[in-house]
């Protein structure tokens, strides 16, 4: 955690990666006029507090501003795409829709460096926070896979059809099993919380919805446990190669 105007504002401009930033509510100037646009810039979410959660965080001098540090680097999808298809590789990516618990975070992640996704992706807000139990509980694998945040899922979802990735979603609605998707092109995979699933706008947004085959009488798999079963088939098609 760093405070104050001028150290998170040189921060910032030195590209050093946040997880958040807190804005006193009303503050109003030439430099938080910068940290603002440089926190949208950066993709780093900037949330406006009273002037009493900034003093309860600390009783430094703080000036209105208090930053958390990353623990990872963040990417900006944007540029993966092209690298990923100069190395001769076809698309596998990880788009995840309010997943908040930190070890499920953490056990996707590792499922993901382990079966060849290139990146995945997280929402700016109803994200888990990349902290050092969501590093742990992957294995490390968090230090190692791309991490990329968006202010808009949907946003991506375009960004990603116009290269030519399909998106597909994990849904219990959904007629199409899993097996019957086809991994081999270019794909986006998205998962959605536990509790609530994928938002209607982004399944709305989807090429395909699919479901993970089920034998017994529980409701469904645990988040984790479902996404590296759906991510082992991408592999699967592929030979385990990459294609």
């Amino acid at each position: 955690m760093i405070f104050g105007r001028h150290p998170i504002l040189d921060a910032l401009k030195n590209g050093v990666a946040f997880e958040r930033i807190l804005l006193q509510k009303g503050l109003r100037g030439e430099i938080e006029s910068e940290i603002r646009k440089l926190s949208a810039k950066n993709n780093v979410a900037l949330q406006i507090v009273p002037k009493e959660k900034l003093n309860r965080t600390t009783s430094k001098n703080h000036q209105g501003i208090i930053g958390y540090l990353a623990l990872i680097k963040y990417y900006q999808i944007e540029d993966i795409i092209p690298h990923i298809y100069e190395k001769g590789e076809t698309p596998l990516i990880l788009l995840l829709d309010q997943i908040s618990d930190v070890r499920n975070f953490g056990a996707i992640a590792r499922s993901a460096e382990l079966l060849g996704v290139h990146a995945i992706v997280i929402g700016m807000k109803g994200s888990a926070k990349i902290n050092g139990e969501a590093i742990k509980t992957s294995a490390g694998a968090l230090l190692s896979i791309p991490v990329c945040k968006t202010k808009s899922i949907i946003s991506v979802i375009e960004l990603l059809k116009l290269n030519g990735i399909q998106i597909v979603t994990s849904s219990l609605e959904a007629k199409n099993k899993l097996p019957m998707i086809d991994f081999t092109t270019g794909t986006a995979i998205i998962i959605g919380s536990e509790g609530f699933g994928v938002s209607s706008s982004i399944v709305e947004s989807s090429d395909d919805l699919f479901i993970i085959p089920q034998l017994g009488e529980t409701d469904s798999f645990n988040v984790s446990v479902a996404t590296g079963i759906i991510l082992y088939e991408a592999v699967r098609q592929r030979d385990f190669k990459r294609v």
